[in-house]
C-alpha cells in the first residue's frame, strides 16, 4: 500500500471511530529487531513448515519480486528467493499451506488494487525451498477474479493440511471473506462467504487450523475453525507505524505482527 494512501485510510478510520477506544493489550515484548536495510515495508509474514523457528517475509509493492527467509529468534536473513518471471505489481500477503500432493508451499497474494481497478488480482504456488540458500524459485499463477467489482486486499488465508484458500477484502467500513475454488485453474471466481470487519491487513491460521485471527491497524479478532469461523474475541495489538503482517508462533500460544517502517518483531500473547 503506498504511504499517502495509507495515512489517508488512516486518518478517516480515527475520524469515523473505526480505531479501537482504549482497551488493555494483552503482554507483548520485542521478539527481535530486523538489520536488514531491505526490510522497509514488510507487508507480510508466515511461518515455514519445513524449517523451524524460519519465517518467510516480503515488502509490498516496492519490494520485486522476492521473499526472504528470516530466524524468528534473532531477525536475522537467511536466505532470498527471487521468483522467476513474477511481476510483482503489489504483493501484500504470505501464507504457508499445502498443495494436493500435500507438500509444503508458500502461497503470495498479489493482491494490492489500491484503485479497485484491476480485472483480476494473482494468488503465486511456490514450493516451499529445500535449502534455506539465496535462490531462484518458479511460481504457478494463478488469476482471480471477484464476483462483484475489483477489490483491494491485503488477507491471503490458507489451511495448513490442504490447497484450500480465502482472501479477505480491505476496504474502509467492512471487508469482505472469499474462497477459492479447488483445485485452482488459471483462472478462478472467487465466492463470497461473508462480510468482515473494515481495514484489515493481514490474517493468518493456526498451525494445527483449529484457529484463526485477522487483524487491522489497531487490533486483531480471533476466530474458531477453519473460514467462516465464528468470532471468539477481539484485543488490541501494540501501537506499530502501519501493522500490516502477523502469523503464529509454532505452539499457537502468541501471535506475532510486523509493520512497515518499523524494524521490530513483535510478540503477543493471546489473551
Amino acid at each position: 500500500m503506498t504511504r499517502l494512501f495509507s495515512f489517508a485510510l488512516l486518518s478517516l478510520a480515527i475520524l469515523f471511530g473505526i480505531a479501537p477506544a482504549s482497551a488493555t493489550v494483552p503482554p507483548w515484548k520485542v521478539q527481535c529487531t530486523f538489520n536488514d536495510p531491505r526490510f522497509d515495508e514488510i507487508s507480510g509474514i508466515t511461518r515455514s513448515q519445513m524449517f523451524p523457528s524460519t519465517l518467510y517475509v516480503h515488502n509490498d509493492s516496492s519490494g520485486g519480486p522476492r521473499i526472504y527467509a528470516v530466524d524468528e529468534n534473532s531477525c536475522t536473513t537467511k536466505a532470498t528467493f527471487t521468483i522467476r518471471g513474477a511481476k510483482a505489481r503489489d504483493y501484500e500477503a504470505i501464507a504457508s499451506g499445502r498443495d494436493a500432493k500435500g507438500r509444503p508451499v508458500l502461497w503470495l497474494g498479489d493482491l494490492g488494487d489500491n484503485k479497485d481497478s484491476w480485472p483480476y488480482v494473482e494468488v503465486l504456488k511456490i514450493r516451499e525451498p529445500k535449502t534455506l540458500i539465496s535462490q531462484s524459485v518458479n511460481a504457478t499463477v494463478h488469476r482471480v477474479k471477484y464476483p462483484d467489482i475489483p477489490h483491494n486486499a491485503e488477507t491471503l488465508l490458507a489451511s495448513p493440511t490442504s490447497p484450500q484458500l480465502w482472501i479477505v477484502t480491505k476496504q474502509l467500513a467492512h471487508g469482505s471473506l472469499y474462497s477459492l475454488p479447488q483445485p485452482l485453474k488459471k483462472t478462478n471466481l472467487a465466492m463470497k462467504l461473508r462480510t468482515e470487519g473494515g481495514l484489515i491487513t493481514d490474517g493468518a491460521i493456526s498451525p494445527l487450523g483449529d484457529r484463526y485471527v485477522l487483524r487491522t491497524y489497531f487490533d486483531a479478532t480471533l476466530y474458531s475453525g477453519l473460514p467462516a469461523g465464528k468470532e471468539l474475541k477481539t484485543f488490541d495489538l501494540p501501537g506499530q507505524l502501519q501493522g500490516e503482517a502477523i502469523t503464529w508462533t509454532a505452539d499457537g500460544k502468541s501471535l506475532l505482527i510486523a509493520s512497515e517502517r518499523d524494524h521490530r518483531l513483535l510478540r503477543v500473547a493471546i489473551p
